[in-house]
């Protein structure tokens, strides 16, 4: 190739294990970064970073380059955790996975790398990037099951010039032969879920050494008490589990309940039996914090497709209205459990035009 390095994000996984190797193998001067992004009670029951950075030492020697750790946890907790938290206490549910790409992986780490002497940056994640007439464009991946543009959706013009995802046309299943063929030591490694952070600990007790517990009245829609909650932060809509209540309102047994809504004013959870329950469908929702890829908002009135959630499917839709940081979307049908908090994910096709944050 022509000498040029790129600084590869690598967690100890198989997918930037293998980014790395693909990248080295194509003639890049290839340089790894192990990222530390929390310290607090940083056990090994909890939080395998300690492993994972002996894994990502490990792959490193293995392919023949260079590794360095970089800590990041001051940035993380500032930038990422703070936000978390504030969201939580506002009663919404943040995805700390979108604002980490954007303030950490692509912000912080891309500096960080720069300051090294990196021509680009490189991760694992399942995505592709394009350049069409001067613009950089965000693409889902080829492998739609593995796709994760939806967390990247934050990205701008100047994060995504330097970037590069070597995965993005790849299958997982082809991943995972490459490692085994290559010999990585963590060719069987399982994939990670969730937030170092928090990791495998119970989720209640974590945000309870940070937020003060509230409890209140959980109540159906039209005022009847059925239960108490522990506090409206520690529920989202659409949840069914660990709501401790059964049966109907009057007694008797019936369908399942799950969150409706949560009246911060009161200190009310509101809950609803049935899992299409009107309550918890919407055909339309109001964004905030609007971030476009191009730098642009789509155009109002032309028809997308959006999601919600990740593992969602696209849903035809249409933003009848876009203004300043904030915009609507309209869908073709409604759909379940819109989150407040939650990112909105916006896509022309195959390209991924940006989002917001559900109001």
């Amino acid at each position: 190739m022509n000498g040029k390095t790129v600084v590869v994000g690598m967690s100890g996984g198989v997918d930037s294990s293998v980014a790395a190797l693909l990248l080295k193998r194509a003639g890049w001067n290839v340089v790894g970064v192990f990222m530390k992004n929390w310290e607090d009670d940083d056990t090994e029951e909890f939080c395998s970073s300690r492993e994972d950075l002996v894994d990502a030492v490990s792959v490193a020697d293995r392919i023949g380059i260079e590794i360095d750790q970089v800590n990041f946890a001051t940035e993380y907790k500032d930038r990422v955790f703070s936000t978390f938290l504030a969201e939580y206490q506002a009663g919404r549910t943040p995805n700390p996975d979108v604002l980490c790409n954007a303030e950490i992986k692509f912000r912080a780490f891309l500096d960080h790398a720069i300051g090294l002497g990196a021509d680009m940056i490189a991760t694992g994640h399942y995505a592709q990037v394009r350049e069409r007439d001067g613009l950089f464009q965000l693409l889902k991946a080829e492998d739609g099951t593995k796709d994760q543009s939806y967390f990247l959706h934050r990205l701008n013009q100047s994060q995504l010039s330097r970037t590069l995802f070597p995965l993005g046309q790849l299958p997982k299943r082809e991943v995972r032969e490459i490692a085994r063929r290559e010999g990585l030591p963590v060719a069987e490694k399982k994939d990670s879920t969730g937030i170092c952070f928090i990791g495998e600990r119970p989720f209640r007790e974590f945000l309870n050494r940070y937020l003060p517990k509230a409890p209140g009245e959980m109540q159906t829609l039209d005022g009847t008490v059925v239960g108490e909650h522990i506090g409206l932060m520690y529920y989202t809509i659409g949840q069914r589990q660990g709501l401790g209540i059964g049966g109907r309102a009057d007694g008797s047994a019936g369908e399942a309940w799950y969150v409706a809504r949560k009246d911060l004013a009161r200190n009310i959870l509101q809950v609803v039996q049935g899992h299409d329950h009107p309550a918890l469908l919407a055909d339309r929702l109001v964004a905030i914090d609007a971030s476009w890829v191009s730098g642009q908002p789509p155009h109002v009135d032309w028809v997308y497709a959006a999601k919600t959630r990740y593992r969602q499917a696209d849903t035809a839709c249409v933003l009848p209205v876009v203004a300043g940081s904030g915009f609507e979307v309209a869908f073709a049908e409604p759909q379940w459990a819109v989150t407040p908090g939650q990112s909105v994910v916006v896509y022309e096709s195959k390209v991924c035009l940006g989002g917001g944050i559900i109001a």
